[in-house]
């Protein structure tokens, strides 16, 4: 096969036809996509980077126009493997996000037959679960947007690109492809899924995970460790107790009761920096005339990133940006508020949302070693206070600052919203750094300080505050052991995480 890179204006839409021209040959059957990526650094020039598989029997006159030769590569975990086998107790994973399920799947192609446990409910009833919260505000804090089956990121918009590099990530892409996400994750330079293919992905991978001999136990909560001479010798949980010599641990990031547990029973950890803030809501129209220049058409509901250091030394940051997305109440514990933002595949809401966070550090929570999970939950519960229910504390961007507002953007918040002033809870840190910085990303955004912007409180899970050490093989301080992902706070996304559960076994394997 022939590998090309080129790009192509916008508005041209054969492939086929594009690269037979630029290689001066005839093609054999379709052209492969390898990666793909929008470049709207020149707005009036928008153009697609492509590269791109081909066959053709005039492989040394497309070797002339710039084509390489390329033999595909087998993206596996069968590949990793290597022939390496699983030795020992059966394992148990705790964890249904994609951490521990990429780690369940990994270990059962290396033979093993995993207990898999998940304190909340499959994909199907959990989703029950958080519409009942959305409608009638009961929550279930076992089964909600951070608990049960596919974890936090079920309910999100799904990206899957990463700053992580190595050859697992193209694996990671391709295991999605294979359980039913779009074909278009294995190349975008930004893919993403959403949360309806999402849903569906899990529940395939589960169907795989069973096929193999895996059990999964939904709504079982691991609750202690059982050790020996400094060796896991079992796992406990709220239902029944599981002989194991080895617990991989993906528990992600808001399983604050284990945090708990694990710091009683002396495993090693850290205290970590993460940020809080708020969701910023704008008109996705809006966003696409500040990034695109025009209308978008047929072009992909507009993104954006942006980071400004601010006077006090933090940073203000956008964080999970959701084009054509909603927010969504994603709290887990009672009396406490937090939201997150979410968006179906097809991204088409008429409101683009972003956390917008200030990072916290020790200067802000203390030395102590949860003292991050802490101060979370301090401000969560605030925020509770301050709307009296678990709807979340909404504000515009204009009020906020004392500009007038006319309304035009409407918030998106699954449980509903009441209006409320965010210094009466926020840290001042937190509403400093959004007064500061917000004008400043405006400068490159045009209208991000758009005063009818809708302000959402509190968006606070967006990494863990906590670190379980491990070393290069992934060994925590207790024999058997085995941190991994977000919640270990190794991982900070869908596809990392995935990864780090692949990984992680691959540094357990004999």
């Amino acid at each position: 096969m022939i590998k090309f890179t080129f790009s192509l204006p916008v508005n041209e839409t054969d492939l086929d036809a594009a690269v037979a021209r630029l290689l001066r040959v005839k093609l054999k059957g379709k052209t492969e996509i390898l990666k793909k990526s929008l470049d709207a650094r020149d707005k009036g020039k928008l153009k697609y980077l492509y590269t791109v598989a081909a066959e053709t029997e005039e492989t040394e006159k497309a070797l002339r126009h710039g084509g390489v030769l390329y033999e595909k590569p087998d993206y596996s975990i069968e590949k990793l493997l290597d022939g390496r086998r699983y030795e020992g107790q059966r394992p148990v994973v705790v964890g249904t996000g994609p951490c521990g399920l990429f780690a369940a799947l990994a270990l059962c192609k290396a033979g093993a037959k995993p207990i898999i446990l998940e304190r909340g409910d499959p994909v199907e009833v959990r989703r029950k679960k958080v519409e009942e919260f959305n409608e009638r505000l009961i929550l279930d804090t076992e089964s909600n947007i951070q608990f049960g089956e596919g974890g936090a990121g079920t309910f999100s918009d799904g990206k899957l690109n990463t700053g992580v590099s190595g050859p697992v990530i193209p694996i990671v892409l391709s295991e999605f492809v294979r359980h039913g996400a779009p074909e278009e994750v294995a190349f975008l330079n930004k893919p993403h899924v959403g949360t309806d293919y999402l849903a569906k992905v899990v529940a395939e991978l589960r169907r795989e995970l069973l096929s193999y001999g895996a059990e999964i136990r939904f709504r079982t909560k691991l609750t202690d460790i059982k050790l020996r001479n400094g060796k896991v010798v079992a796992a406990v949980t709220d239902k029944e107790t599981f002989d194991t010599d080895r617990i991989y641990l993906a528990i992600g990031h808001s399983a604050r009761d284990t945090f708990e547990m694990l710091y009683a029973k002396g495993v090693v950890m850290t205290s970590k920096i993460f940020s809080m803030g708020v969701r910023i809501e704008h008109l996705q129209q809006d966003i696409d005339f500040a990034q695109y220049g025009r209308k978008r058409g047929t072009l992909p509901p507009a993104d954006y990133k942006a980071a400004v250091k601010l006077s006090g030394g933090n940073s203000l940051y956008t964080f999970c940006m959701c084009p054509g997305g909603t927010v969504v109440n994603a709290s887990s514990e009672e009396g406490a508020v937090c939201v997150n933002g979410m968006s179906n595949f097809a991204r088409d809401g008429i409101n683009a949302n972003s956390a917008l966070l200030v990072n916290v550090t020790e200067r802000e929570f203390g030395e102590k070693v949860l003292g991050g999970m802490e101060f979370q939950r301090k401000v969560e519960r605030a925020c509770y206070r301050a709307t009296g229910s678990y709807k979340a504390a909404v504000q515009r961007y204009g009020d906020f600052v004392g500009k007038r507002t006319g309304g035009k953007i409407s918030p998106t918040v699954s449980t509903g919203f009441t209006e409320t002033d965010l210094r009466s809870f926020l840290p001042s840190f937190i509403c400093d750094g959004l007064a500061e910085g917000i004008p400043i990303i405006a400068r490159k955004i045009r209208n991000f300080d758009d005063p009818d912007a809708v302000l959402t409180a509190v968006e606070s899970r967006s990494s863990s505050p906590v670190r379980i050490l491990r070393d290069e093989n992934y060994r925590s301080s207790v024999e058997g052991l085995i941190p991994l992902g977000e919640g270990a706070g190794y991982a900070g996304g869908i596809t990392s995480a995935a990864a780090d559960g692949i990984k992680g076994v691959l540094a357990t394997l004999s």
